[in-house]
């Protein structure tokens, strides 16, 4: 299912959702996060990105191992495959990042859209904020991570 489509590798097809989406989703996720009054006017972006980006990292994820098995078939090895495996942690580490970003987002956003404020008490409106700051700020580190480590190994020396 992820292998290709029409002779080209699904991942060159989808890896660029993820890269759209997570960063969005991280920057969504902070204004949610910092700024009350505009959680009515951003909230069915924020859930609509907290579903797409988690869902899209996994299709680029998925379809990048196939491409892996499908090049370690062909008999590729040594560093190329070093650089693949690299690129491959970071990969998976976006994704279980863009997956507990999602979720805190959806929290939040369930728990604010419908209340007349737009916000919890205090401290939970806090938790929440921090939670989501670090989770979007370390998303953003590793879905960069991922695509330059992917870049290099197909571009690099």
């Amino acid at each position: 299912m992820f292998d290709q489509i029409n002779g080209l590798p699904v991942h060159a097809l989808v890896l660029h959702a993820a890269v759209v989406f997570v960063p969005l989703l991280a920057l969504a996720a902070i204004v949610y996060a910092l700024v009350p009054r505009w959680r009515s006017k951003l909230g069915w972006a924020a859930i609509f990105l907290a579903v797409v980006a988690p869902l899209s990292t996994y299709a680029a994820v998925a379809s990048g191992g196939e491409l892996r098995d499908r090049l370690v078939g062909m008999g590729m090895q040594g560093p190329a495959l070093e650089k693949i495996d690299d690129h491959m942690g970071y990969g998976r580490l976006t994704l279980i990042l863009a997956i507990a970003l999602g979720v805190v987002t959806l929290v939040m956003a369930i728990l604010t859209l419908r209340r007349p404020t737009r916000r919890l008490p205090l401290i939970g409106d806090i938790a929440f904020a921090v939670v989501m700051v670090v989770l979007a700020a370390t998303a953003g580190y590793f879905v960069f991570m991922t695509g330059d480590t992917g870049a290099q190994a197909v571009w690099g020396s």
